[in-house]
């Protein structure tokens, strides 16, 4: 049984409980992150926390109590549940005082609510799907406009794997004004030539941590970046493309709306992109 955080205390995932009235549940007023862990490290954690606190302060949250002992809260999961592979999620809600209105609650006597929990996942790095790449449609993107808060308002990213799903493919690909947005839970990338393309930040998508050291690591290695939108008929034009994020990584996409990239196989730029990205992130774990 897996032993997880709520504010302040280890308890058995059996034990964990949230009040009723607490905003996260009632109004999804709340952010979260996830932090994958290989060789029981923590992956790109600072990059997490800063985000972390971007989106607390967008939303004019309070930090929890123990916001400055993140870090060992983390590694005392990771410890605790004899996690090699995985992730550890982290949520912070707005939190309950004992009611339900859409007026905040006064944040000085009204506490946070702070939950952590872990995902064993051995293997992580060696996912399958990197091998063989995976299949993405287009949907439209109907999202709110603040995607560059990691909020828990994750209603229409799931329905759009489950249209994914049901089309036979993985994932989806939003679009909005005839250009790809991102993924339901990653940024979108395609590779034209020796350039990869992959939309500029706004609010318009989420500022991904992987991105950010992704596309560090693709300019150290002399590899072109160009950051602007692209058009679903550009992407099934390209050579190849791929998706970043904290579980995924590095995941080559081989095939858009139908339409085969390339030979229909992952792609040199993302593979050799994963082999970076894994290589250089587990020198920096903590």
């Amino acid at each position: 049984m897996r032993t997880v955080y709520v504010n302040g205390e280890y308890l058995p995932e059996t034990e964990a409980t949230v009040s009723i009235f607490d905003r996260g549940f009632l109004m999804a007023d709340g952010v979260y992150e996830v932090t994958s862990v290989l060789g029981g490290k923590l992956i790109d954690f600072d990059g997490h926390l800063a985000r972390l606190e971007r989106s607390l302060s967008e939303l004019d949250m309070k930090k929890p109590a123990a916001f400055d002992d993140l870090l060992d809260i983390h590694r005392e999961l990771v410890r605790v549940n004899g996690i090699t592979d995985g992730l550890v999620y982290l949520q912070v809600t707005r939190g309950s005082d004992g009611d339900r209105d859409f007026v905040f609650p006064d944040p000085e006597t009204t506490e946070p609510t702070l939950v952590l929990f872990t995902q064993s996942k051995p293997g992580l790095a060696d996912s399958p799907a990197a091998k063989t790449g995976i299949k993405v449609i287009g949907i439209e993107d109907i999202r709110w406009g603040r995607r560059d808060i990691k909020t828990v308002q994750l209603l229409y990213p799931s329905m759009g794997k489950m249209m994914a799903k049901k089309a036979g493919a993985d994932d989806a690909w939003m679009i909005e004004d005839g250009h790809v947005t991102e993924g339901t839970s990653n940024n979108a990338y395609i590779v034209k030539g020796n350039t990869i393309v992959t939309r500029h930040l706004s609010t318009d998508i989420l500022h991904g941590i992987t991105r950010a050291a992704v596309l560090r690591f693709a300019r150290e290695a002399q590899m072109q970046v160009e950051e602007r939108a692209f058009t679903m008929d550009e992407a099934k034009a390209a050579d190849e493309a791929f998706v970043t994020s904290a579980s995924a990584f590095v995941m080559p996409v081989v095939e858009i709306d139908g339409t085969a990239l390339g030979d229909g196989t992952p792609g040199p730029v993302a593979k050799r992109l994963r082999e970076i990205y894994l290589e250089e992130s587990l020198k920096s774990a903590v």
